[in-house]
């Protein structure tokens, strides 16, 4: 199975992203849009069922409180010259990664620890760009409306990879004091 862990987003904030899809022109560059939103915190890859039963006591005994994120700013990995993804990033992003270290923790002895962890919600994905000027301006000209949202839960989710797209299912939901 192939698992992940991560934030689900509330409508208004999805509808936030999507406004931000709409402005990418796709003059300037090739890419596939993001149809599903989550703040992804780790991933696990493919898994057993057995160890996705360890994974999951594991994370039962992660403890943090409920906080509040925004999304902020827009993004580019690897580099502004080598664009594959455009994201957008995490207002308030601490809380994030201090949760996201709480996770490798619970999980450092059947799983590495992430590396450089940056909290971002991908747009799309980039396959080629044509102009990369035009590109540029048009990422800078990108206004994101609202996106505050509440965190006061993770989930442990299966992706199941489909000529589609991907189809998520929860697997389990821990919730944030």
């Amino acid at each position: 199975m192939r698992i992940f862990i991560a934030i689900d987003l509330p409508n208004e904030v999805k509808e936030a992203l999507i406004g931000a899809q709409k402005q990418l022109s796709f003059a300037a560059a090739r890419m596939s849009i993001v149809k599903e939103f989550h703040l992804t915190l780790k991933f696990l890859g493919e898994i057993t069922p057995a160890k996705v039963e360890v994974v999951k006591s594991c994370l039962g005994k992660v403890k943090f409180k409920s906080f509040s994120a925004a999304v902020s700013g827009i993004g580019v990995f690897p580099s502004e010259s080598y664009v594959r993804v455009v994201w957008i990033g995490i207002e308030l992003e601490e809380d994030v990664i201090r949760l996201q270290k709480l996770i490798d923790d619970a999980l450092e002895k059947e799983f590495p620890k992430e590396k450089g962890f940056k909290p971002h919600l991908t747009l799309a994905r980039v396959k080629f760009i044509s102009d990369k000027n035009q590109f540029a301006k048009q990422l800078q000209r990108i206004k994101i409306k609202g996106g505050r949202f509440a965190v006061d839960s993770f989930k442990l989710k299966r992706s199941t990879l489909s000529n589609k797209g991907a189809v998520y299912e929860d697997l389990a939901i821990y919730t944030l004091g």
